[in-house]
C-alpha cells in the first residue's frame, strides 16, 4: 500500500515506538508551507500533458527515427500510440508522486516490473529512458516558468521532479 509523506513518517515512527523528531516535523512543516507550489506544479504538468507527451515523442522520434522506420518499436499507429500511452502513464504516476511528495505510488503502480515487461516485448529500454528524459525536460519548464504560480524559490520541487523522472528512466533499462 502507498502512503503519502505524512502517513509513511507517522507510520515509521510508530513502528520504533517513538515521537516525531524534530527533523521530521520540520520537514513536514516545510511540505505544507510549499503546498501551493507543490499543487502548482501538478496543475501545470497535468493541465499540459497532452502537449509534453507529444513534445517529447516528436522529439524522440526525430532523435532516433530508427523507431518509426519499419521494423522499428514505434512503427504502425498502433506501436506508436502504445509509445505514447506508456509515457503519458509514467507522466501522470509522477504527478502523483510529486503532489505526495513520494515515489511509492510510482515504483507500486508504474515502475515495479516495468523492464521485464519492455525486455519481454522486445522494447529498447534505453529508447524509453530518452522519452522519459523528454517528458522531464518539458515537465521541469513548465514548472519553472514564473507566470501565474505561487512565487517563491522552487529549486527543492524541481529537484524532487527531477529526481521522480529519474528513478522513471532508470527503472526501464
Amino acid at each position: 500500500m502507498a502512503f503519502d509523506v505524512f502517513s509513511k513518517v507517522v507510520s515509521q515512527a510508530d513502528s520504533r515506538g517513538s515521537y516525531l523528531s524534530d527533523d521530521q516535523v520540520d520537514a513536514l512543516i516545510n511540505l505544507v508551507k510549499d503546498g501551493n507550489k507543490r499543487v502548482d506544479a501538478v496543475n501545470r504538468i497535468t493541465s499540459n500533458s497532452s502537449a509534453i507527451v507529444a513534445s517529447a515523442a516528436r522529439e524522440l522520434f526525430a532523435e532516433q527515427p530508427q523507431l518509426t522506420a519499419p521494423g522499428g518499436n514505434a512503427y504502425t499507429n498502433r506501436r506508436a500510440a502504445a509509445c505514447l500511452r506508456d509515457l503519458e502513464i509514467i507522466l501522470r504516476y509522477v504527478t502523483y508522486a510529486t503532489f505526495a511528495g513520494d515515489a511509492s505510488v510510482l515504483e507500486d503502480r508504474a515502475l515495479n516490473g516495468l523492464r521485464e515487461t519492455y525486455v519481454a516485448l522486445g522494447t529498447p529500454g534505453a529508447s524509453v529512458a530518452a522519452g522519459i528524459e523528454k517528458l522531464k525536460e518539458a515537465s521541469i519548464r513548465i514548472v519553472n516558468d514564473p507566470a501565474n504560480i505561487t512565487q517563491g524559490d522552487c529549486s527543492s520541487l524541481v529537484s524532487e521532479l527531477s529526481g521522480y523522472f529519474d528513478r522513471a528512466a532508470a527503472a526501464v533499462v
